[in-house]
Formats: structure tokens, C-alpha cells, sequence
């Protein structure tokens, strides 16, 4: 009788090389970066504060990028230009339902195409003082030494001038648009997230990963944009968020000392702000709506930030 053989298995595959001073593949850290992710996402869900945060942010980026569609008139419109009188300006009614303002403008449609003024401001100066602020900090926690030394004299320099007051001087010097109040308000973030990518990095670099990888022979530069700057950016992103709300609150009140420019019928939650200073006897509204504005699209981005700030703190998920 002839044995039969059984069959032989098929080759499998290498496993991936462990990363240096860490003793895991490649897949295994970036399978537990993105658990990170996936947990904060779950307890947030949890999370009733979150959740408020995050209908807020989510009906205020809905309304500014339908607003073609959602305003009843356009952004420069007067419909009710007839209807104004030098003591009386008309209020709600079932063709105007939130009145009208001054110069005829239909005031809910205003607000809505004020929504989307703030957020391509808020987002834009943001990501300005966002990729600013990190060209900072990376160079001060990559470097050290003089260059550090040189980059936290630069921050120290723009935190050592009231935020408002620096935005002021910046918007003033650019000209009165709203690109000026962009740079302005991106400016004035640089140094918040230069510190803050500055300080997470230096608390990567004395980590054993990083130890064990300059052993092996890797670079600094490498080791740098591998593996410390990603391990980095968790708090850069989550101090976005809060940051947000600050650009918004600080484009309306550039936009309020007329640093803004623009037609004074051109939408912006600023800008109504301003015009409304002299009608609060016969038009309280008008400053109303617009500060409330304000104020529930700043709260919402505040209440999602901080949440995600504790879904993603350790030390605050074992409070819990």
C-alpha cells in the first residue's frame, strides 16, 4: 500500500517588522490609534452635553451651506425698502417673519446668510492660526535648543498683547474687508497652538519609543514626523474645536467696530450688531437675534470641544 502524503500548507506570510521600542507592527499601533478615536466617538454619544454640542455645530453648518436655499430673499436684497420710516420700522409679519431692518434687508434672511459669513470666517482663520501654529511648534519641539529658545520668544512676544486688541491692530493695518479679519484672527490663534504642540511633543520625545528608535539608527527627522508629531496632534485638534467658537465671537466683534467693511447691508452677525446700535428703542430685535446668534453658535462649539476633550483625557475617564 502507498502512503499517502498529506498536503503541504501554503507558505504564509512574514509577519509585519515590530516598531522600533515598541514591540508592535505597524497595523497594531495604528489599529490602537484608531480605537482611541472609535471609544472617544462612543462615550460621546453617551455624553448628553455632546450630543447638544453637536446639533448646535450641525444645524449652524447646515444652515450656512444651504443658505441659498433656505434664505427667503439674497444676501443684498431690500425688499421692504417701502416700508421704512424715519421712527418706525416694521416688525415681524407673515411676508417678513423676524421684520426688517433699517435699510429694508428681510432679517431672517440676513441671519441665515450670516451664517455662512461666520463660518468661512471661523473655519478659515482657524485653519490659518492652526497650520501657523503648528509650523511653530514643530520647529520648537523638533529642534530645541536656540531654535526653541527663538520660536517661544516669537509666541511670548504675540501673548505678552491682548488678543483683541492685536487682532485689532492687525485688521486696522490690512484694511477694512473681511480677508483682514481673517489674517487677523489667525494670527492672534498662532501662539495658542504653538505652545500646546510644543509641550505634547516634548512629552513624546522622552517617551522609550522614540529612545529605542534613535537607537536603531533612525533620523530626527524621521523619528519626528513618524512617530512624534502623530502622537502630537490629539490635543492640536480637540483645542480646534474650542478655538472655533473664539473666531466666531472675535469676527463678530471686529465686524462690530467696523473693521469688517463692506456694504452695511452685507449679511454678517457683526456687522447687524453695528447697524442695530441706534434702532434699540424701536427695534430691539435687531440686536437680539443676532446676538443670540452669537452666542448659541459659540456655545454649541464650545460644549463639542470640551466633550471631546474629556473623551479623549484618560485622566478624566477615570473619574467617571
Amino acid at each position: 500500500m502507498t502512503a499517502t502524503l498529506p498536503p503541504a500548507e501554503p507558505p504564509s506570510e512574514p509577519d509585519a517588522p515590530p516598531e522600533p521600542g515598541t514591540g508592535r507592527t505597524t497595523q497594531e499601533t495604528k489599529s490602537d490609534s484608531a480605537s482611541v478615536w472609535t471609544q472617544a466617538f462612543r462615550r460621546m454619544r453617551r455624553n448628553p452635553i455632546a450630543i447638544i454640542g453637536a446639533v448646535i455645530v450641525l444645524a449652524f453648518v447646515i444652515i450656512a451651506l444651504l443658505a441659498p436655499w433656505l434664505a427667503p430673499y439674497p444676501a443684498q436684497a431690500t425688499p421692504g425698502r417701502d416700508l421704512i420710516r424715519p421712527t418706525m420700522i416694521p416688525g415681524p409679519s407673515a411676508e417678513f417673519p423676524l421684520g426688517l431692518d433699517r435699510f429694508g434687508s428681510d432679517v431672517l434672511s440676513q441671519l441665515i446668510w450670516g451664517a455662512r459669513a461666520s463660518l468661512i470666517i471661523g473655519v478659515v482663520s482657524t485653519l490659518l492660526g492652526l497650520f501657523g501654529g503648528v509650523a511653530v511648534g514643530l520647529l520648537a519641539g523638533a529642534f530645541g535648543g536656540w531654535v526653541d529658545t527663538l520660536a517661544m520668544r516669537f509666541v511670548d512676544l504675540l501673548l505678552a498683547i491682548p488678543s483683541l486688541l492685536l487682532a485689532v491692530s492687525i485688521a486696522a493695518i490690512a484694511g477694512q474687508n473681511n480677508s483682514s479679519i481673517i489674517i487677523a484672527i489667525g494670527v492672534v490663534q498662532i501662539p495658542i497652538f504653538a505652545r500646546l504642540l510644543r509641550g505634547s511633543m516634548l512629552q513624546q520625545r522622552n517617551q522609550d519609543y522614540v529612545l529605542a528608535a534613535r537607537s536603531l539608527g533612525l533620523t530626527r527627522g524621521t523619528v519626528t514626523m513618524s512617530h512624534v508629531l502623530p502622537n502630537s496632534l490629539g490635543p492640536v485638534i480637540v483645542q480646534a474645536t474650542l478655538v472655533l467658537a473664539t473666531a466666531i465671537i472675535e469676527a463678530a466683534a471686529l465686524s462690530f467696530l467696523g473693521l469688517g467693511g463692506g456694504r452695511p447691508t452685507e449679511a454678517e452677525w457683526g456687522r447687524m450688531l453695528t447697524q442695530a446700535q441706534n434702532e434699540l428703542s424701536i427695534a430691539p430685535q435687531l440686536a437680539i437675534l443676532p446676538g443670540l446668534c452669537i452666542s448659541i453658535t459659540a456655545l454649541g462649539f464650545t460644549l463639542l470641544g470640551e466633550s471631546l476633550r474629556e473623551a479623549l483625557d484618560p485622566r478624566l475617564r477615570r473619574r467617571r
